[in-house]
């Protein structure tokens, strides 16, 4: 009986192979105490490489030395030793897969085809985590701004940025969403965010958005010395969405907004490497929640949130706060942020902006968890303020000036009133979703 070449194995020890050629993923996996953990997990290899569920005749030992995912750990937590419990219904294991990244190249589509693609339908399985070698990653181009671009751009040295999503989400004409964007603008926002629900439809399309936004801004930016980006959505189907991009530039916007699970990370890529579009590109996280909220299956919220868009270039990124209305771990909310910002080999910083629910008394705890280098981000925090958007922005203001000199958003309202409406309306905390 002829040996299988353990090079042709779905097996290897994690020291033993080159990790310049393979992508590795970690996994969630649940398992009924009777199954053998390793042979399931060479079973996926196989299954995401070369293989099927049954042994193929052109499934040969070189197309395997070449193509198959190895197994490089298969790890039981709690870890029995000598005795499994009776009465125990799962067993539960971190498991790791190295996926030679020939197998799909430098793209996102057959990447995640990949790495969470059938496997996906075998029940208890979440990826956790990805690890890109060098040589995966210096095909992409990452931000063109990034968080040091954007402070260059719009002369903001050490502060964090304010943005504020034009409410109601969806309003019936371009006047009155521009009327908005200039109390805002005027107020102090840096950046003016179209809502994710609007992007092109025709009772208020771009070709009448961006003028008049851009107008507003310019109106805004004359009167408090500052610049003011305004970040139109583009959103729509392929090849729409390209042309999209390219109308919003001819028409004189100075950012884009995309949701980019909605187009897709490889549509969204193309808009941030394109060479023409030379703006940032805010990424929306709407639809993420479908794929990452489920504690056993999907994918984690940092790679689909943290990792991906700022791969594929996005310049900011919005991401879910669990200080205001979004259901959601201060520890998954971190990870989030972490993984926007740290050293990633040639990929410049993404902006991270947490979003969701927040208001002036939250600015302390946001900047004591993230920073300074981030993009604020709110909504009804600024356009529901009583005294209207623009006080609404100066809340905001009032509130980052207040912990970029260390005294407290309630010490500082004290001789700021729209800090201290602000403050008397929402207070320091809110969870829930009002309507």
């Amino acid at each position: 009986m002829q040996k299988t070449p353990l090079e042709s194995l779905p097996d290897a020890m994690p020291d033993a192979i080159d990790v310049e050629k393979y992508v590795i993923g970690t996994y969630y996996a649940g398992l009924p105490p009777f199954i053998d953990a390793r042979e399931v997990a060479y079973a996926a290899a196989v299954e995401q490489s070369t293989g099927t569920w049954i042994a193929v005749p052109g499934e040969t030992p070189e197309i395997r030395k070449r193509h198959i995912a190895k197994v490089i750990g298969v790890y039981e937590v709690p870890q029995y030793e000598y005795s499994i419990p009776k009465d125990l219904e799962r067993r539960e294991y971190v498991i790791q897969v190295a996926f030679p990244w020939e197998n799909f190249g430098a793209q996102i589509p057959m990447l995640l085809s990949t790495v969470i693609g059938n496997i996906s339908l075998g029940g208890r399985i979440k990826l956790l985590d990805l690890r890109f070698p060098k040589s995966w990653l210096k095909e992409f181009k990452g931000p063109k701004f990034g968080i040091k671009g954007l402070r260059k751009l719009l002369g903001v040295k050490e502060r964090p940025f304010l943005n504020n999503m034009i409410k109601p989400c969806i309003y019936p004409s371009a006047k009155m969403g521009a009327d908005l964007c200039y109390k805002a603008a005027a107020g102090g926002a840096d950046i003016i965010k179209d809502d994710e629900l609007l992007a092109n439809p025709g009772f208020n399309c771009i070709e009448e958005r961006i003028p008049l936004f851009m107008e507003a801004i310019d109106r805004a930016d004359s009167e408090k010395g500052e610049k003011t980006l305004f970040t139109v959505n583009i959103t729509d189907e392929v090849p729409k969405i390209f042309e999209n991009a390219e109308r919003a530039i001819e028409l004189g916007a100075n950012a884009l907004m995309v949701n980019f699970m909605a187009v897709g990370y490889s549509a969204f890529r193309h808009i941030c490497e394109d060479p023409s579009l030379k703006v940032p590109v805010l990424a929306h996280m709407d639809i993420t929640g479908a794929m990452s909220y489920s504690p056993i299956t999907g994918v984690a919220t940092p790679i689909i949130i943290g990792k991906l868009p700022r791969i594929c270039g996005s310049d900011i990124t919005v991401f879910p706060a669990p200080y205001g209305k979004a259901p959601l771990l201060k520890e998954r909310f971190l990870a989030m942020a972490h993984d926007m910002v740290m050293p990633l080999q040639n990929i410049e910083q993404t902006a991270p902006m947490p979003s969701g629910g927040i208001s002036p008394g939250m600015v302390e705890d946001v900047v004591k968890d993230l920073g300074t280098d981030i993009v604020i981000g709110s909504g009804g925090g600024i356009h529901a303020h009583p005294d209207g958007p623009t006080a609404g922005a100066r809340a905001f203001r009032q509130a980052i000036d207040a912990v970029m000199k260390g005294v407290s958003a309630k010490q500082y309202a004290q001789d700021h009133p729209e800090l201290q409406k602000a403050m008397d309306s929402w207070g320091s905390a809110r969870t829930g979703f009002e309507l």
